[in-house]
């Protein structure tokens, strides 16, 4: 689920199971670098592979049985669109011990992978391989790596604006 701030230093949000909800302003704050950015991301294929996960979500959420899963494509499917500015981290990391960070996780992850994850990670790789032969493209095309991982294995996964990623997770600056 995304999760933006309202204000510094204001307590993440819960809904009523411990599950990350939308702060009260809904909207996302995001730097001029970030829009640019996420801008420049949609023209050079961040739109194709959202469009991609939107896909995997309706087959999902078509069979009934994985709607689970569409749920989480979805959310990936809007971090596809918009990444910059934005983290994807373990709902562990937050304290949010449910089914998507224990065994069952794992195993929904596992179900994922075989049907969805692999051909989007391809897609996230081929698209990375393209950028990456141009200079402009290179931050481009490491951002499809980080979201390879993603489609890889989506449960358990919540997407955090850059500033509320814990200082412990956050790379060596």
């Amino acid at each position: 689920m995304l999760v933006y701030k309202q204000n510094a230093g204001d307590p993440l949000r819960t809904n009523g199971r411990g599950a990350p909800r939308l702060r009260n302003s809904g909207r996302p704050s995001m730097s001029p670098l970030s829009f640019l950015l996420n801008l420049l991301w949609i023209l050079f294929g961040g739109f194709w592979m959202a469009a991609g996960w939107v896909i995997a979500a309706v087959v999902m959420a078509i069979t009934i049985i994985g709607i689970p899963w569409a749920r989480a494509a979805f959310n990936i499917a809007l971090y596809t669109l918009l990444p910059f500015g934005q983290k994807a981290v373990s709902r562990a990391e937050y304290g949010y011990e449910d089914m998507g960070t224990g065994p069952l996780g794992f195993l929904g992850n596992l179900i994922w992978l075989l049907l969805a994850g692999w051909w989007l990670a391809l897609g996230h790789l081929i698209t990375a391989a393209m950028l990456a032969i141009t200079i402009i493209g290179i931050p481009f095309a490491w951002a499809h790596l980080k979201l390879t991982g993603i489609a890889l294995w989506p449960i358990g996964k919540m997407i955090v604006p850059n500033e509320d990623v814990p200082m412990r997770s956050r790379p060596h600056e």
